[in-house]
């Protein structure tokens, strides 16, 4: 298919899209009420069921158009008189069944003596819309197997279609995703968060975890934006040292803030690629880590005197809260203590932050909550077959979950003027 005819064709099957647009044709009154002089309100099949008003209309659209473009590969219209150095000219119809969006269609598609028409908005072999794939990878990125895919267009479009077919029906996405995985990246990021999440794949025959790395990213605009997706087989800092140079690879220069879980080794990852930037420990993970040492009816308490600590005024104060903690429960529960001893060089960075960078960076919450999303997408399948099955899905329902991040986070503009005042020597000239 040439360019043209590409284009032709992706703006046919855009139509859906087209509602809004200012360009949409105007449909007269008179002319909507022919088509829906015979529509019954109590039966509204008839104007979305498979053989309702809608799916008729698309298939007179489509043969109107066909039979247009037989019009003018011949050079003259169906009804006038044909040249005397014509050769070619029509040979009736063929019977073609084509799958959309809205399910099965046969359409009657013109033919010619010499068979040298080639339709573009139908191509020869061509059995389906991008429509009907749209629909299919709509149906993978929100947790559908592709046994339940198949279930799914033969109960709702009366089609039979093999696991091969779906499959590479969203492989389609591979070149995609594999762009998206590589794009440049800004020169600077205020905070990045960074987290992982365990995935069962199949590898050599056998069975295992995969770590799968996502980097969450807050732009100079304070819009959330997924920088990456890495699998390995563990979480550990020497794979996290080959995403952070990775970053640098596609352009980020500086990093003001990244917000991590207690892994080990990570600060070191971190700041042997970028010496400048401050390494946040998740306060959530450390409270969370804390609370597993201590009986259901004391976490509430423990808990608020924890908060005591993390939401000091200034380090000296939360030097004092951690000090009264450790005289108050070190004899019951000393391993509490000992994390936040260990930990505090990770701790008390965002303690210097006035209260909208504080509440921006002193958790991973934001990241966890596209982790808790991803979860739920991937409950259905207990195992992926590989790690290529495990970035696609992932990749598409990132894909949907970031369509809804189109404002800010809260209180950013607060929060960037305190970043200008901070990081004054580093941050970006245009803002």
């Amino acid at each position: 298919m040439t360019k043209n005819n590409k284009l032709k064709f992706n703006n046919f099957n855009n139509n859906s899209q087209l509602i809004s647009n200012k360009n949409t044709p105007q449909f007269s009154k008179e002319l909507l009420d022919g088509l829906m002089k015979d529509y019954n309100p109590n039966n509204p099949e008839g104007l979305i069921g498979r053989d309702g008003l809608l799916n008729g209309l698309k298939k007179a659209l489509i043969e109107r158009a066909l039979n247009a473009e037989m019009d003018f590969h011949l050079g003259y219209d169906k009804h006038e008189p044909r040249s005397e150095d014509c050769e070619n000219y029509r040979n009736g119809c063929s019977s073609k069944t084509i799958l959309t969006g809205d399910g099965k269609i046969t359409i009657d598609n013109p033919r010619d003596r010499d068979s040298s028409f080639e339709p573009s908005i139908i191509e020869k072999n061509q059995t389906r819309f991008t429509e009907f794939d749209d629909k299919i990878i709509s149906l993978y990125a929100r947790g559908m197997t592709i046994s339940e895919i198949q279930g799914h267009l033969e109960e709702s479009y009366g089609v039979e279609r093999s696991p091969e077919f779906i499959s590479n029906v969203t492989n389609a996405v591979i070149d995609e995703l594999n762009i998206w995985q590589n794009r440049p990246l800004d020169k600077t990021y205020p905070i990045i968060y960074l987290d992982a999440l365990v995935i069962k794949c199949k590898e050599d025959k056998r069975v295992i975890n995969k770590a799968v790395y996502i980097a969450l990213g807050v732009n100079m605009d304070g819009k959330k934006e997924i920088l990456g997706i890495w699998i390995g087989e563990n979480e550990g800092a020497k794979f996290w040292l080959s995403i952070v140079t990775e970053f640098k690879n596609r352009g980020i220069e500086d990093v003001f803030i990244f917000c991590v879980d207690g892994l080990k080794g990570f600060p070191e990852a971190i700041n042997s690629v970028y010496p400048q930037s401050q390494v946040q420990l998740c306060i959530v993970h450390l409270i969370r880590n804390s609370l597993k040492f201590v009986s259901y009816k004391e976490r509430k308490s423990i808990a608020s005197d924890l908060k005591k600590i993390y939401s000091a005024v200034n380090l000296e104060e939360a030097e004092l809260e951690l000090k009264n903690f450790k005289e108050k429960y070190d004899e019951k529960y000393p391993s509490i203590s000992d994390i936040w001893t260990r930990n505090w060089s990770q701790i008390i960075p965002f303690l210097q932050y006035p209260k909208d960078i504080r509440k921006a960076v002193y958790t991973t919450n934001a990241i966890e909550s596209v982790n808790s999303s991803l979860r739920k997408i991937i409950k259905n399948r207990q195992l992926f077959p590989n790690d290529l099955a495990i970035r696609k899905i992932l990749y598409l329902a990132l894909r949907n979950i970031s369509k809804k991040w189109s404002m800010p986070i809260h209180n950013w503009k607060s929060a960037l003027n305190q970043f200008a005042i901070i990081f004054a020597d580093r941050f970006p000239e245009r803002f």
